[in-house]
């Protein structure tokens, strides 16, 4: 990953759970690039198993396809993901209409 930017997990008040790189941060506001939503996740007790290991469930996980950047105005946790977890988050195909 030594050209990569970091990924994180953002989770945010209302808004929902993300994964992708911090662009900006201002206090709650959040811009994030490359950024999936992960709407729901299958394999992983929590948000802090998804940054680490990853899911155990890849194909029951229903994450988006990546957007350029996207900024949400109630962040609160930025979790940093794990080369590990990253791999795992990556492989997940994305979720769109059939």
């Amino acid at each position: 990953m030594a050209n990569e930017k970091q990924k994180y997990i953002f989770r945010g008040d209302r808004s929902g759970v993300f994964y992708g790189e911090l662009l900006e941060r201002n206090g709650q506001e959040v811009t994030i690039g490359n950024c999936r939503r992960l709407w729901y996740w299958d394999g992983a007790n929590s948000l802090s198993d998804v940054a680490t290991i990853g899911t155990m469930r890849p194909e029951n996980c229903k994450f988006t396809i990546a957007v350029e950047s996207l900024t949400i105005l109630d962040c609160i946790e930025v979790i940093p993901c794990t080369e590990k977890a990253i791999a795992v988050i990556n492989g997940v195909e994305a979720w769109t209409r059939s």
